[in-house]
């Protein structure tokens, strides 16, 4: 079992997400919340769109502010939603994020997750995909959600757990966790995984 492999661990999540943290948390797991906003999302623009998530991932890690303990493990994640072929990432203002559900609107689209796992001497990544369709949303509907909960902190401009995600979300493919920003169950078979080793 995943909590007897961390016993003697300390489990770090590397993120400002409370969603991550709440589905951490959902899991029974204890860990300790560590964030360095300093870190650059940067990638190559020739580099394929499906392997951008877990490349931001590694840098996260790698970009983590201090060397680890021998008994430490950190999580880093970052989430991305494509659209079309382009990535919507989270909007500058309310007009961005209104374009953005308004794209998002009657159309299906795709959320990526990478995670990174890593020790003092090991690292272990991979990623995770949801497709997502959204029902036909009134441009009145998208300003209702825009106004009232604020989505400026999320990938896409929406979060699967608020109103829109009630209202909206017609059908999903993969996991609605990963949608939320964090693929648990694949994150504590993927830890237990790395743990065994």
């Amino acid at each position: 079992m995943l909590k007897d492999l961390l016993a003697n661990k300390r489990l770090i999540l590397a993120s400002s997400s409370p969603r991550r943290r709440l589905l951490l948390e959902g899991v029974d797991l204890e860990f300790t919340v560590e964030v360095n906003n300093d870190i650059p999302e940067e990638f190559e623009s020739s580099m394929d769109i499906n392997l951008v998530p877990e490349h931001l991932a590694r840098l996260k890690s790698s970009g983590f502010g201090r060397r680890l303990k021998d008994t430490e493990i950190l999580v880093t994640a970052d989430t991305l939603v494509l659209c079309e072929g382009k990535i919507l990432g989270k909007p500058a203002d309310r007009s961005d994020a209104f374009q953005m559900l308004k794209m998002l609107s009657g159309n299906k689209h795709t959320v990526l997750t990478g995670v990174c796992i890593r020790d003092n001497c090991r690292e272990r990544s991979f990623t995770s995909e949801t497709i997502v369709y959204f029902r036909e949303l009134k441009d009145n509907e998208i300003y209702y959600y825009i106004d009232n909960y604020a989505p400026y902190d999320k990938a896409g401009s929406y979060g699967a757990q608020d109103w829109i995600g009630y209202v909206a979300i017609s059908r999903i493919e993969g996991s609605y966790f990963n949608v939320m920003g964090l693929p648990i169950q694949k994150l504590c078979a993927e830890l237990e995984d790395f743990l065994s080793d």
